[in-house]
């Protein structure tokens, strides 16, 4: 199976060893952040840093004047890696080690955007803005994000891409210090309050004859039974028609649908036109339509009619696994099994060569490993291990 290890440009650049290690795992491909949101980063092996501080979501190459000259909403460039283009020089390191190459662009979460923009950002029912979270339904929202897939993914040296929050963005976000832990949302309360009303959104549940504040006041009055602690909603889907109603909850999801697949067809045939022939689209994803975040509810078919293939996380147990791979067997492109190696975050390197054959019998192709830059050394030996016992 085809192995890719997520890195950042800073674990690369100014570590002339960095490209070898990377290469002396067994991985055949390298997923590098070309676009990426803020972040607080361990580097356990950088000979001179141990911590970067992303401070906003950024590129990591110069964009290009002429395409954001005169818009609003454009790309900041970062300020934390040394050079004019750190993203291009990690690549050429990875490529003469003998590495794929294949950009990770972050699209739709950008506390930045909303900072300063603070009319691009979902909007809940009560009125409280996602900065973290760029309404995908807003015209030049869409526009912006359209246009830096199409800049992020297509870098020199690289020969497909990764995109990640290509979709909805909404409550579930691990923002500066997060006190959101008091009452337990389950899947369905965060569903209701990751729907967004601003302008643009509530013009949309009108096209599906709903009238906009009518659908707010139902949505907070479906809450508290949450916020009181009685809520007794079911799991998935259902949950959230037990909580808001069927009707109701199908109507805004048609809406909500609508606007991602749209968006996730913009996005792609953008990075196509783009780069040309041969140039391989994913995107991070999951089997749930209607579920919000960086790996961005999709349906199945239609994703695979669109992309390459998708990136599917499968950190979880036998039962999870089968739960999101499933949906996608048997679709044809891409099948890749996304497993945290970095066991401080959760990961588990050491079960990775049952975990990628319990995968492989599931459908999955091809193997991500999140993070080779902010894995241990033994984390690292424990990936190097399993992946030379699959490769046998």
């Amino acid at each position: 199976m085809k192995t890719s290890a997520f890195l950042y440009p800073w674990d690369v650049v100014g570590d002339p060893d960095a490209a070898a290690r990377v290469a002396g795992l067994g991985v055949q491909q390298v997923t590098l952040a070309s676009a990426y949101h803020s972040t607080r980063a361990l580097t356990p092996r950088h000979p001179g840093s141990r911590i970067v501080t992303a401070e906003y979501a950024a590129v990591l190459y110069p964009p290009d004047a002429a395409r954001w000259a005169g818009r609003a909403l454009r790309p900041r460039e970062q300020s934390w890696v040394p050079g004019t283009d750190p993203y291009a020089e990690a690549a050429r390191a990875l490529t003469e080690a003998g590495i794929e190459v294949h950009s990770w662009v972050v699209l739709a979460h950008n506390s930045r955007l909303g900072a300063e923009h603070p009319g691009t950002s979902v909007v809940n029912a009560y009125g409280d803005r996602y900065p973290w979270a760029p309404c995908i339904a807003q015209p030049d929202v869409r526009a912006y994000l359209v246009d830096l897939a199409a800049e992020a993914a297509v870098r020199e040296g690289t020969l497909g891409t990764e995109l990640e929050s290509c979709g909805w963005y909404g409550f579930a976000h691990l923002h500066a210090h997060d006190k959101t832990a008091g009452v337990g949302l389950g899947e369905a309360a965060q569903y209701l309050m990751s729907l967004c009303f601003c302008p643009d959104c509530r013009a949309g549940y009108g096209e599906q004859g709903l009238d906009a504040d009518e659908l707010s006041a139902s949505v907070r009055r479906a809450l508290e039974p949450v916020w009181s602690g009685s809520a007794t909603a079911g799991a998935g889907w259902s949950g959230v028609g037990e909580l808001l109603g069927a009707d109701l909850a199908d109507a805004t999801f048609r809406w909500r649908g609508r606007v991602a697949r749209t968006l996730q067809e913009s996005a792609v045939a953008a990075v196509r036109e783009a780069a040309g022939a041969g140039f391989q689209v994913l995107l991070h994803a999951d089997p749930a339509a209607y579920r919000t975040g960086a790996n961005v509810g999709v349906d199945a078919g239609h994703i695979l009619s669109v992309a390459d293939g998708v990136v599917l996380p499968c950190t979880g147990g036998d039962g999870a696994r089968e739960a999101v791979l499933g949906p996608f067997a048997g679709g044809g492109g891409v099948l890749a099994a996304n497993f945290g190696v970095v066991s401080g975050m959760g990961g588990s390197p050491g079960t990775l060569a049952r975990d990628a054959a319990h995968a492989a019998s599931l459908g999955a192709n091809e193997l991500r490993l999140y993070h080779a830059g902010l894995a241990s050394g033994p984390d690292l030996e424990a990936v190097a291990d399993a992946l030379s016992r699959i490769g046998r």
